[in-house]
């Protein structure tokens, strides 16, 4: 508020010396020259009681004689200024436009200049002798009860104008204060505690959207933690596993059947290492890279024929059958990664089928998207396992899972790949019957 009456004191003062100062001069001249007329056509009996009856209406008047000597009349003038030469101006007869000459600067009062140069000079004779009259409204006098009515309704303005602003800047800094707690309190990693603030305005959309992020995070460490979790637990184990099995192998009287079988889990072991660390780092590039794919336009059909012909020999060990319906098709996208995928999909099939058992494997050529079916009729999942297929380590079946080498890392990889690839995966299954894996890629 301070600064905006400055600037409006600039402002006005700037106006009136540009545009208003001449008329102002014209005006007070003209008042001056009104007076001195009275004066010579008239003739008042006491010429100081006239100049004193004049300066109570509300003037400031300065008169000097052809002596050179002045009295002054109202109020005396903050600087008394008036230059000898203009004096000895107005005694020959001429006027003086002290109002219009004064000095044009922005920073320097103009109609609020208290100064004897700031005046309207003219020339009077008076029982034969020859005056100068210098004259300017004297301000005090002319402020009336309207004028401290307005400066009394500006003022109380302006104090309800700052309480009420201080009143809002409190509403809105309290919802920014809140947000900053909240903030202190996410850096420290402590993701609970609702913000409470109801609002409809920009900082309401802002806290909404922290609580957003504050959930994000919140899951996000949570399965960070998890995560660190379970993949301590699945080194843990085959570690464990290969050391008590070798502590057994250094008994040099073992025989040799059993240093065979013990040396057969260690390598069993060690190849479950070498398995869930080589997914952990494919995963771990799939989240570190934006777009870690290179896509290149390569036969789909071909490909899952030789990851299927790489699977052979456990089809043909676990007697089982496998039928192909492979429409053939040209696909942009990574081969490497999308390899994996069905990698993951067809040993996942052949893990939890049983002995015997069928797989079907579909490749289908639609107009805007690839399609490929996965089918099985092993085990099946329970539903409420189905959403949490996608999860790292999560498992259905622990024990199973152990059984068959499983890192509980596969599905994590193929959905993200699929996801990557602008794709989705969709899982039917029912326990007993079997399960049916549906991945849908876009044509690029």
């Amino acid at each position: 508020m301070l600064v905006s009456a400055m600037i409006a004191f600039l402002v006005v003062n700037t106006y009136y010396h540009h545009q208003l100062k001449e008329q102002n001069d014209a005006k007070n001249i003209s008042i001056a020259l009104t007076m001195v007329d009275y004066i010579e056509v008239e003739k008042p009996a006491n010429l100081a009681s006239y100049f004193e009856t004049k300066s109570a209406l509300g003037y400031k008047l300065y008169v000097v004689n052809e002596n050179r000597q002045a009295t002054m009349y109202g109020a005396p003038f903050r600087v008394e200024n008036l230059p000898t030469a203009s004096v000895e101006k107005v005694l020959d007869g001429q006027l003086y436009h002290g109002m219009r000459d004064l000095k044009t600067e922005t920073f320097m009062a103009g109609f609020f200049s208290d100064e004897l140069a700031n005046t309207v000079g003219v020339p009077f004779t008076y029982d034969g002798e020859t005056y100068a009259l210098f004259m300017r409204p004297d301000l005090k006098l002319l402020f009336t009860e309207v004028h401290y009515l307005l400066g009394g309704m500006v003022v109380v303005m302006a104090i309800v104008s700052l309480l009420s602003m201080l009143i809002v800047a409190k509403k809105l800094i309290e919802p920014i204060t809140k947000l900053t707690t909240a903030a202190k309190r996410v850096g420290e990693e402590n993701f609970t505690g609702p913000l409470d603030i109801n609002r409809r305005d920009e900082i309401g959309e802002l806290a909404r959207s922290f609580e957003r992020m504050t959930e994000k995070l919140s899951e996000n460490d949570r399965v960070r933690k998890e995560f660190i979790s379970d993949v301590s637990h699945d080194f843990q184990t085959p570690l464990l596993n290969i050391k008590g099995y070798a502590d057994l192998l250094m008994d040099e009287e073992l025989p040799e059947q059993e240093r065979k079988n013990y040396a057969k889990v260690i390598h069993s072991e060690t190849e479950r290492l070498s398995s869930l660390t080589k997914q952990l780092l494919l995963l771990t590039s799939l989240d570190q890279l934006v777009s870690p794919l290179k896509p290149i336009q390569f036969r789909l059909d071909e490909q899952l024929k030789e990851v299927i012909r790489k699977q052979r020999w456990l089809l043909e060990e676990k007697q089982m059958s496998l039928v192909m319906e492979l429409d053939e098709l040209e696909f942009t996208g990574d081969p490497a990664f999308l390899e994996k995928v069905w990698e993951n999909l067809l040993s996942n099939a052949l893990k939890y089928t049983e002995a015997g058992g069928k797989i079907n494997i579909r490749l289908s050529d639609e107009t805007d998207a690839v399609k490929i079916d996965i089918q099985d009729n092993g085990a099946g999942i329970a539903q409420q396992h189905v959403s949490r297929l996608f999860d790292r380590f999560y498992r259905v079946d622990h024990s199973r899972t152990h059984e068959v080498e499983g890192t509980g890392l596969g599905l994590s990889i193929v959905h993200q790949v699929v996801k990557l690839h602008g794709g989705h995966v969709e899982i039917d299954s029912e326990e007993g019957i079997g399960t049916t894996i549906t991945v849908v890629l876009p044509k690029l």
